[in-house]
């Protein structure tokens, strides 16, 4: 294999890569967003400088359905986003994301930096119950509930005044920003970078909000419960096909 077929290569190994390059197009991505009031300093301690936690002490804890991903398949997801400030802009930081499928999770880390675990999440409608669940080695850490499409962000008249198509696929496509960190053969940092990135080509589906519940278990490997459950603000349900492009280094601690 000559250099320029080395660097031509999308991803390890040689034989079979984990996945091919990107963008990655999602159609109909599901998700389970429900937003809570957390600890503050539970919530400071884990939003790495120069990022800073955006107003309210809230959290964000995601169930995800990904039935058709270009480049990854079927899998299903579940994670910690934790609403934050950078430079006056409002923005998010991923702090957790556990999923059930070896290619988003190799491209994830190594692309992006999303701090991707395998687990075994799972998102359902039970009868009148939109559920999310999260299993890691075996045991439960996390449960989120939701009143299945109580109300329709989209076509209720009074809700389209607080919250319109457009603002809908406006919050899909806020900044998102990873602490990507990558060590090298010696074991110190070879990469140490805030990455960011926006999805894009966003098509709304459907959009609900209503009652919502989370329940979080501590776990030693998935300790999403760290973030403890103050109070719930609410749940949000979102269909929307949308494209994930590749993303900017915003800040390089081992440069600056």
């Amino acid at each position: 294999m000559k250099k320029e077929d080395v660097l031509k290569i999308s991803s390890m190994p040689i034989l079979g890569g984990c996945y091919p390059p990107g963008p990655y197009r999602f159609i109909n991505r599901e998700y389970l967003i429900i937003t809570y009031e957390s600890d503050p300093d539970a919530i400071r301690s884990m939003v790495p400088e120069p990022l800073e936690p955006d107003d309210g002490n809230l959290v964000a804890y995601e169930f995800m359905k990904m039935p058709d991903s270009s480049g990854f398949g079927d899998y299903c997801e579940s994670g910690i986003t934790i609403p934050c400030k950078y430079k006056g802009e409002k923005v998010g930081f991923i702090l957790a994301m556990y999923l059930d499928d070896e290619p988003p999770i190799a491209a994830g880390r190594e692309i992006w930096g999303f701090p991707k675990k395998y687990a075994n999440p799972t998102l359902e409608v039970v009868h009148d119950t939109f559920t999310g669940k999260l299993e890691y080695a075996g045991e439960r850490v996390a449960l989120g509930t939701m009143g299945y499409k109580h109300e329709n962000l989209l076509y209720d008249k009074e809700l389209l005044h607080h919250c319109s198509p457009d603002k809908v696929k406006e919050g899909l496509g806020k900044k998102q920003f990873n602490l990507k960190f990558i060590p090298g053969v010696d074991g110190k940092p070879a990469i140490c970078q805030l990455v960011s990135y926006r999805m894009t080509d966003i098509e709304v589906k459907g959009a609900w909000a209503g009652p919502a519940r989370l329940h979080l278990i501590p776990h030693v490997n998935a300790p999403v419960a760290d973030l403890p459950v103050r109070r719930i603000v609410g749940g949000s349900h979102f269909i929307a096909d949308m494209t994930l492009p590749y993303g900017t280094v915003e800040y390089d601690y081992l440069k600056e």
